[in-house]
């Protein structure tokens, strides 16, 4: 009869080490989305993280990923860099999605606020920073709208592309995801806003999402989280 001691240590290190690894594989993959209003409302009934989750699940993938929201509404990209302890890191994800920049250019114009360019770059690349020294899976979203013309006549369309553009640079050169939905929205617009009306397509209000934008949203980012 073979003793404890008599065994190849190895063979004990991976005895031990087996249940482990099926514990973790068992686990599902906690999501967040970190974020302002939309994301706040994703989590309601026809929010996009709540569709997101019927679609993962019609896929037959609900076991596979739990997904959690992490937006308040009016937040700009300092705010989530101050709150990003106790809202994000404190959960303990896998994979985070950042998706904020609408409020840092639309209070420009709405309130006098917003987030100067060159600050909104500063802060976003932060927040990637905390997250990559956490070794969690980072994906970036570029902002949507602020307006549904399709001939990109919105008063903001000039920022929103601007901020956009950094975003993308930065996945690039994080080597990060990227839903990059200002480009998704465009296309669509482009295609489905033939009387180039404001709202009423995927927004109610030019920058909140009906149902059918969030069902939207939440095609894109299943792409996203899927994707290798």
């Amino acid at each position: 009869m073979l003793s404890f001691k008599s065994l190849n240590p190895l063979f004990l290190i991976l005895a031990l080490l087996l249940p482990l690894l099926a514990m973790r594989a068992d686990k599902p993959l906690r999501v967040v989305f970190f974020g302002d209003s939309i994301t706040q409302a994703g989590v309601g009934e026809t929010g996009y993280i709540t569709q997101l989750r019927g679609m993962l699940k019609e896929k037959g993938l609900g076991d596979q990923y739990e997904l959690m929201g992490a937006g308040i509404g009016g937040n700009k990209v300092y705010d989530l860099y101050l709150r990003m302890d106790e809202d994000v890191l404190a959960k303990k994800p896998d994979v985070v999605f950042i998706y904020v920049g609408i409020n840092d250019v639309w209070h420009k114009a709405t309130h006098g606020t917003g987030t100067d360019y060159d600050k909104f770059v500063k802060f976003y690349e932060a927040i990637i920073k905390k997250l990559q020294d956490n070794n969690i899976r980072t994906i970036l979203c570029t902002p949507s709208v602020i307006g549904e013309r399709a001939d990109y006549s919105n008063q903001q369309d000039g920022d929103l592309n601007r901020y956009a553009n950094a975003i993308r640079d930065l996945a690039k050169e994080h080597d990060l995801g990227l839903v990059d939905l200002r480009k998704d929205f465009q296309n669509y617009l482009v295609k489905n806003n033939k009387d180039n009306v404001e709202k009423g397509i995927l927004t109610r209000d030019r920058v909140h999402l009906t149902e059918a934008g969030d069902k939207f949203v939440a095609e894109e980012m299943m792409a996203g989280l899927l994707k290798k």
